[in-house]
Order: structure tokens, then sequence, then C-alpha cells
């Protein structure tokens, strides 16, 4: 593996199109909605991504490297919470949350997997 850029991480590519699918989905929430569910669900679901990037730029040193991870992990869990009260608001069908639900379990279990292994990530020196 000689990824050189976050950008070329999957779990960054999933988190990314993941957000914006969320965007786009929440242009159609009620306007009452616009600061304040459709806001949060952009916010965190922008955080996962952002946060992969950073962790990946920490990669010298593994405990901020797996710490940013768990921040991503924590953004994805949140969005996930944000778009289950959307469904059930009814601004959501159940078809669109359960592929972003999905989505973002596989991404999920890929900052799992990362941050229960940092050596396979980190710079050595």
């Amino acid at each position: 593996m000689n990824i050189r850029h976050f950008r070329e991480l999957t779990v960054w590519q999933k988190g990314i199109d993941l957000a914006m699918e969320g965007f786009r989905l929440t242009k159609s929430f009620p306007p009452e909605e616009r600061f304040s569910l459709a806001d949060q669900v952009r916010r965190s679901s922008r955080s996962v991504p952002a946060n992969i990037a950073e962790a990946w730029r920490k990669r010298r040193y593994p405990a901020a490297f797996v710490s940013k991870l768990n921040d991503a992990e924590g953004e994805a869990a949140e969005t996930q919470t944000h778009l289950e009260i959307a469904l059930r608001c009814g601004y959501l069908n159940q078809s669109d949350f359960d592929r972003l639900d999905a989505g973002y379990e596989e991404v999920l279990s890929m900052l799992t997997q990362m941050a229960s292994h940092p050596e396979q990530w980190t710079i050595r020196p």
C-alpha cells in the first residue's frame, strides 16, 4: 500500500460521498429545519472526511492519528442519529435512510479497523 494523500483513502472517498449525498437530501427538508436538523446533518457529515484528512496528516504520531479517527467515528455515529431523527420526522424516506445508514456502517467499520491497527497506516521513524 503506497497511499500518498488522504484523497486516495477509500474511507475518505466514502465519507465525502456520504456527506455530499446528505447535503443533497437535506435540501428537501422543510424550511423550519434549515438551521437545525439539516444544518446538524451537514455539519456532522462533513466532519467525517475532515477528521479522516486530519488523521492522515497526523500519522507521524500514532496516538494523534487514532484520536482523529475516533473523532471521525463519533461524527459518523452522530450523523446516523440525525438521519434517524429525519426518518422518524418523515423528512427522509426509508430507502434513502437505509442507503446512508449502511454507508456510515461501512465507514465506521473501516475507521475501527484503521484505529485498531495504526501501525499499518502511521509513519515509522
